[in-house]
């Protein structure tokens, strides 16, 4: 894309509004990367704009918290209010079809004590949240607000065209973009440079139930994975008797549907986990059954001259270890930072940019290397019989608990941990082959539209 061509231009006789509205940030996006980086940046006492599609409180998956979530609640000044609308969630079961205990992992037996708990969040509610905290914080936001169009001059300064929901059109002229666009992936997909993520593919299908039977007592809040042959579920218990029910599994086994309903292609696989169609015995759904496909994807970078990407406008991983939230909001945080720099020192801007591109890769590569591994037999027996040889099962914990940008001095830990899975794999080699063997076969593209919306 060149300085002054127009990544997505208007056809030529559709009307050009002719005055823009001038602005330091113009953010596309109202989510939590979006809310996040919107109002830190209002915060430092720049102009920033927030358009959302949506206008909010609006449906979102995505629901389950990390505890390394809080302490940025509390410096957001926002802590009391997730508070108000959250499940306590002390920690994660993991449910194995081929062991007959479940295990729970506490986040309160983490390496950092300090973070002993999270929450589920009706993500209607938590988003809201956010975005009203950035109003509260000087950002303008405008709901109902889709960004069409952008093209920069050569300054690097974004010219940004939207549609209002009422038909009407409206044009920013930013000092610097951010696209927070979520799954939308604004810059992404205009710039072409939006692909399946190669080691991993995966769709989801979802809906919320009521009365679905949960833990008792502590344990009420913990979200449930639940693993079965195709994939895996989750189960996160909400307020309001009010349970998010989800499948994450192989595009292949998508294709299977064959006609029949996602409220049917969802009920006949709940059927086929005995564990978690026991907990839904009695439940009720609350909500339409949705599918999202290309869940995994990456876009080759994650800035350029005058924008930023953050969260899941640049990357999203498998949802299996409720990463996605505390991934978007830290990106809101380092972002907000970089373009801090960029606007009032631009000298610094270069150096701002590749601290910004190493941060961004971090949090994904940590996660996604469990992620890529925790279907296989080998590492799904490490998850079930975890051990705190060397610190381990507590560096794991932390990894768990979101704790991979701190200070807290898990890595070597994870190393062993690492080491530990590679060696049992070469005493298991036919095990560990027929488990890559079937992985190539999960991760394939399937070339069929019910998948790849």
């Amino acid at each position: 894309m060149t300085a002054s061509s127009p990544t997505d231009p208007a056809p030529a006789h559709a009307p050009q509004p002719s005055a823009s509205l001038p602005c330091d940030v113009l953010v596309i996006g109202g989510g939590p990367a979006g809310s996040t980086v919107a109002a830190l940046l209002a915060e430092k006492g720049h102009h920033v704009v927030v358009l959302d599609k949506d206008r909010h409180p609006r449906f979102h998956i995505g629901e389950s918290l990390l505890p390394a979530n809080l302490p940025l609640f509390e410096r957001m000044g926002i802590a009391d209010e997730i508070r108000a609308i959250g499940m306590h969630k002390p920690g994660a079961e993991f449910v194995s079809p081929h062991h007959e205990h479940t295990q729970t992992f506490l986040f309160a037996e983490a390496w950092d004590k300090s973070m002993p708990a999270a929450y589920q969040v009706k993500r209607a509610e938590f988003d809201q949240v956010l975005l009203r905290n950035a109003v509260r914080r000087g950002a303008e936001v405008h709901e109902g607000t889709r960004a069409t169009a952008v093209e920069f001059d050569a300054r690097h300064q974004a010219r940004v065209t939207a549609r209002r929901d009422d038909g009407s059109e409206v044009v920013w002229q930013a000092r610097f973009l951010i696209d927070a666009s979520g799954r939308d992936t604004f810059m992404a997909s205009r710039l072409r440079i939006k692909h399946r993520n190669p080691r991993h593919n995966s769709a989801a299908v979802y809906a919320h139930f009521r009365h679905a039977r949960r833990h008792e007592g502590a344990s009420e809040g913990n979200i449930s994975i639940f693993w079965f042959e195709h994939g895996w579920f989750w189960f996160i218990p909400m307020t309001d008797d009010t349970t998010s029910v989800g499948m994450v599994t192989w595009p292949y086994h998508m294709k299977t549907r064959q006609g029949r309903s996602l409220d049917q292609f969802l009920m006949d696989n709940i059927a086929t986990c005995p564990k978690l169609q026991q907990r839904l015995a009695q439940a009720e759904r609350m909500t339409a059954v949705e599918a999202t496909g290309n869940f995994s994807y990456v876009a080759e970078r994650n800035h350029g001259p005058g924008y930023l990407m953050l969260g899941d406008a640049f990357a999203f991983i498998d949802p299996v270890f409720s990463s996605g939230v505390w991934l978007a909001m830290h990106s809101g945080v380092i972002g907000a930072e970089t373009v801090d720099t960029c606007l009032r020192q631009p000298a610094q801007a270069a150096a701002a940019m590749r601290r910004f591109d190493r941060a961004m890769r971090h949090g994904p590569r940590e996660f996604s290397w469990f992620i890529y591994r925790v279907t296989t037999p080998i590492m799904r027996d490490f998850f079930m019989y975890p051990k705190n040889v060397l610190r381990m099962k507590e560096a794991l914990l932390s990894v768990l608990a979101g704790d991979v940008f701190g200070t807290t001095p898990i890595w070597r830990s994870l190393w062993l941990f690492k080491g530990l899975y590679y060696s049992s794999n070469l005493l298991q080699p036919r095990r560990a082959f027929a488990a890559w063997r079937r992985r190539r076969a999960n991760i394939r593209p399937v070339d069929d539209p019910a998948v790849s919306t």
